[in-house]
């Protein structure tokens, strides 16, 4: 299964990488989005898919149970998913006043608006 997700996060890194270097504002936001969730992927990857039972802790020993999922990981992805929503909603708002002044989502053409 991780050779899988493997070639999965080498192709979310292709696509993310060649969106970013395309001259559109918005291609380059969405590269940044699928960046983000390559990585997102890499870090779930790397802590292991393992399908366990909820990290409880034993009420008896006080110690958790053999084979449960590792909660950090979750919980740092799910960290970055929110963070991620944060800065594709500014980014939004940021492309569409862009448009507005500029008329245009082409970054050349927006480097000429300089005055």
């Amino acid at each position: 299964m991780e050779g899988v997700m493997a070639i999965a996060i080498g192709l979310l890194f292709a696509a993310a990488f060649y969106m970013m270097l395309r001259r559109s504002i918005v291609k380059l936001v969405m590269g940044l989005i699928i960046l983000s969730n390559a990585a997102n992927l890499v870090i779930f990857t790397v802590a292991g898919l393992t399908r366990g039972e909820p990290p409880f802790l034993d009420e008896a020993t006080k110690t958790a149970a053999i084979g449960v999922a590792d909660p950090l990981p979750q919980a740092l992805i799910l960290t970055a998913i929110v963070i991620a929503f944060g800065v594709l909603a500014f980014s939004v708002v940021l492309i569409h006043r862009a448009y507005q002044v500029v008329g245009t989502d082409d970054l050349d053409q927006m480097k000429d608006t300089d005055t």
